[in-house]
């Protein structure tokens, strides 16, 4: 069998580079396994608004963190794809005055598979997206059905073509551990997804999320998810198959051909700085006082208002102490089958990890450590990886 532990042999860059996530929060209908800060209206909303908003709230950053260079620009939501072309380029524009866009600057758009909005993705080539996230989540009717999805599989499948025409690099996301789902199944789902030709995959594991309608059905008992075992084999499948067919991961629910992997999503797990812009966005940035960590108001309509009186919607900037960021770059860097780099942990907190606590994880084989210079978590480590996270940073 393939190694199926993520895994880089390179050790990334001390600076990741500077990237802007930007929240578009609305959704057709929300799905009810999503706890994401999304949201239904009857009536459209008003884009030339909210176009205004946007450039505000950057234009406030910018004077907060002074000039950058940005490398990645990502559009999440809610359903990002619900914007109009016109829109994307109008906030593209306002990053780049703000931060001047990289000439080989990654900029992603979420997107919903179906006709109507695969019917916009040449508008937002042309707006300047040049990669695509495909939220499929499911290549069976009856899953799509059960997961409140709008859109079939052959619409999917389809979208993912008109994509592929239309963008250099195309991800599209599915959901695993569904209820019934065997791993016999799921491989061939797998396989599959691969078939269809993209470069990456986004795979996550189904979660059952406070205050949602799946969290209610499954009180009640009438929503079961596989159990333990059978999504450790679920898991091992995914590893197994994706190392297989050439599309390893290189972060825990992350798996692309070499050289494929998202830079925008690099940029977090290596701990870079990102400004998050739009409702509910969180943000971390790099000012003369030090790391701060940022939020932004989460309803769309109070975000609005708080921008039209104050220029922004930010309700939370908050100074990070060394100690805290040495744990958000654990935390985040542990993730990734590169692994964290020892010298940069140490100059975040001011010390090294425990020297006790990383010769145990690495006896239990949960973590290895190369030559003093650089900690990765094992295959055996990865599905129990928050309790390693929590013993080291304690």
């Amino acid at each position: 069998m393939a190694d199926a532990t993520p895994r880089r042999d390179v050790l990334p860059p001390h600076d990741p580079g500077f990237g802007v996530y930007v929240h578009w929060p609305f959704c057709l209908a929300k799905c009810p396994y999503c706890d994401f800060n999304s949201h239904v209206r009857h009536a459209p909303p008003d884009q030339a608004r909210f176009i205004a908003a946007f450039r505000a709230e950057i234009a406030h950053m910018r004077g907060m963190i002074g000039q950058r260079r940005t490398a990645s620009v990502f559009f999440g939501g809610g359903t990002p794809s619900l914007m109009e072309p016109a829109t994307v380029g109008a906030i593209l524009e306002a990053i780049d005055t703000a931060w001047p866009l990289d000439a080989r600057a990654e900029i992603t758009l979420e997107a919903n598979p179906t006709s109507v909005e695969a019917g916009r993705f040449r508008g937002y080539r042309a707006a300047g997206v040049n990669r695509v996230s495909l939220g499929v989540q499911a290549l069976d009717d009856a899953a799509l059905k059960a997961l409140g999805r709008m859109h079939s599989a052959a619409e999917a499948l389809a979208a993912v073509a008109v994509a592929r025409a239309a963008f250099e690099r195309v991800s599209f996301d599915l959901i695993y551990a569904r209820p019934a789902q065997t791993p016999e199944a799921w491989r061939a789902e797998l396989i599959r997804a691969v078939e269809e030709g993209c470069e990456h995959l986004s795979l996550y594991q189904l979660t059952i999320e406070d205050g949602t309608p799946f969290a209610a059905l499954h009180r009640a008992g009438r929503l079961s998810v596989p159990d333990e075992d059978v999504a450790r084999a679920l898991w091992d499948v995914t590893q197994a198959t994706t190392a297989e067919v050439g599309l390893p991961a290189y972060e825990i629910s992350n798996h692309a051909r070499p050289g494929a992997e998202s830079r925008h999503n690099l940029l977090y797990w290596r701990y870079g700085e990102y400004a998050g812009v739009g409702p509910g966005a969180h943000g971390r940035l790099d000012t003369p006082e030090g790391r701060r960590a940022t939020m932004v108001e989460r309803g769309p309509e109070s975000w609005l208002s708080r921008v039209e009186a104050a220029g922004h919607g930010i309700v939370t900037d908050e100074a990070l102490s060394r100690s805290e960021q040495a744990d958000e770059f654990l935390l985040m860097g542990l993730r990734l089958g590169e692994g964290i780099g020892r010298h940069r942990y140490a100059a975040l907190a001011g010390r090294d990890l425990d020297p006790a606590r990383v010769a145990a994880l690495v006896e239990q084989g949960l973590l290895e450590d190369l030559a003093g210079e650089r900690l990765r978590v094992t295959s055996a480590g990865f599905p129990v990886l928050d309790a390693i996270v929590a013993d080291l940073a304690a």
